[in-house]
């Protein structure tokens, strides 16, 4: 390969301006390094402004208050048990062992959390819940207050650099303030630039079977650290388990916006089909949910729950915030069941005997259909759907995030198709895979993106 001539020069060059990136930027500063954080996109944040604000951490101060028992070994359970055993077990040591850490730190940073929710795969309560913008600014600000880190905005990187087969990683190419510049990284490269849910083309070779799902997440998801590093003979992980979130309103097809993604089911709500029957467990994986919403005629479900469910809403808290839905006129209401399926255009009588048979399930102690024992994964009290008004929430499955892709190690490095590091390249956020398997439990990709982004910044910035 001809000699490049670098037209700038860092220490590390971190592709992608989401919470990944940006806990990269702080750590690698913090380790002495002078950092260039790109950003394709006119402003940062990612699909991270896009999601709940869930945070998934165990033993916390928040659970002992609410006198919730949590630990190291439950919280990999559940990942392990969320994934279906697909996970790389030494990845998931290695979240075990940091979020703690990593909690105090965005306290230190001034995140406030707002409470703890249970949600998909959780077996006791741990989503700790925060505004994701204001998360997003806060890390950004205490990585730019470090003063070693500068953001290009609008700035897309194209391809890495390396000098021949087997050499480390030495820069990007990038377009940045409309022409293309060879920018040199004196220590390493962190790819952080999120997943693919906005590539057609990738969606179609890798997971066709999402073809039915909404797709969304962050504008600039169009998975160019995956593509960068596939270049590089990168290996993949969980490409094929790729799922839907479900709960996705179908408005979300055409407009814009986050906070459409409601989970009543969570609290005591079932799932029914368009010919108004229940066709799932209630209490899997949201992912799984999302699987099981894209086989039912139109990919459409609505979520049924009462009065009792409605009170039990968690304003603020986007997955459980159902009044600001009502609100926004995206939740059906009725004084009778009867009433609300004419107000959805399902079958009356269908919904009624649906959900008595649900309710007599309840009185019993056993759900005879499909074995929903808890609102999710075995934990809370199944409640009956009985209290008018009721209530409706339209769902599909939506491609937020896709929550896999490129080989990494425990120390972020990405590992290439023969298990040996692409020396000088490191990964963080939605791009690893490997860490979540075959589903997702709620709060893991964002305290992934703190934990990983963290190791990947500080290693690069101590890279020969």
């Amino acid at each position: 390969m001809a000699e490049i001539e670098w037209q700038q020069e860092t220490d590390v060059v971190i592709v992608g301006g989401g919470l990944a990136g940006y806990c990269a930027a702080h750590e690698a500063a913090q380790n002495g390094a002078e950092v260039l954080l790109l950003e394709k996109q006119q402003e940062i944040g990612g699909s991270t402004v896009l999601s709940g604000g869930f945070l998934a951490f165990a033993g916390t101060d928040l659970q002992r208050a609410a006198g919730i028992e949590d630990s190291n070994e439950l919280l990999i359970s559940d990942l392990r048990n969320a994934g279906g055993h697909e996970n790389d077990e030494r990845l998931l040591s290695v979240y075990a062992e940091h979020q703690l850490d990593a909690y105090e730190w965005l306290k230190s940073a001034g995140t406030k959390f707002i409470g703890v929710q249970l949600s998909s795969a959780h077996s006791v309560p741990r989503a700790h819940a925060t505004d994701p913008r204001a998360l997003m600014k806060l890390v950004s600000d205490r990585a730019q207050r470090a003063g070693r880190v500068k953001t290009l905005l609008g700035s897309a990187v194209e391809r890495l650099v390396r000098s021949g087969h087997g050499a480390p990683v030495s820069g990007v190419f990038a377009t940045t303030q409309g022409r293309t510049q060879a920018i040199r990284a004196r220590r390493g490269v962190v790819l952080a630039a999120g997943g693919f849910s906005r590539n057609a083309e990738m969606l179609k070779n890798f997971v066709p079977n999402q073809s039915r799902a909404v797709r969304y997440g962050g504008a600039g998801n169009t998975g160019d650290g995956i593509r960068m590093a596939w270049a590089l003979g990168a290996g993949f992980r969980d490409m094929g388990y790729i799922k839907g979130t479900f709960g996705f309103h179908p408005d979300a097809r055409t407009q814009e916006g986050r906070d459409w993604t409601k989970l009543p089911v969570y609290r005591g709500a079932i799932a029914v089909n368009r010919p108004g029957k229940r066709y799932v467990d209630e209490s899997l994986s949201y992912k799984l949910l999302g699987d099981a919403v894209l086989r039912q005629p139109d990919a459409i479900a609505y979520q049924i729950f009462d009065q009792g469910i409605m009170d039990q809403a968690a304003d603020g808290v986007p997955p459980f915030d159902f009044r600001s839905a009502q609100r926004r006129g995206l939740v059906f209401q009725a004084a009778s069941l009867e009433e609300l399926a004419r107000e959805i255009a399902i079958d009356g009588p269908t919904l009624v005997a649906t959900v008595k048979r649900y309710n007599g399930f309840v009185a019993n102690g056993k759900d005879e259909d499909f074995g929903r024992d808890g609102l999710s994964s075995h934990y809370g009290k199944l409640v009956k759907i009985e209290r008018p008004p009721f209530y409706a929430y339209p769902s599909t499955s939506g491609l937020i995030a896709t929550y896999c892709g490129l080989t990494v190690d425990t120390e972020a490095r990405i590992i290439d198709v023969f298990g040996e590091p692409i020396r000088n390249l490191y990964a963080a956020g939605e791009l690893m895979g490997g860490f979540h398997g075959v589903a997702y439990m709620t709060g893991s990709s964002l305290g992934k993106c703190v934990i990983f982004g963290r190791i990947a910044g500080r290693n690069a910035a101590r890279a020969a």
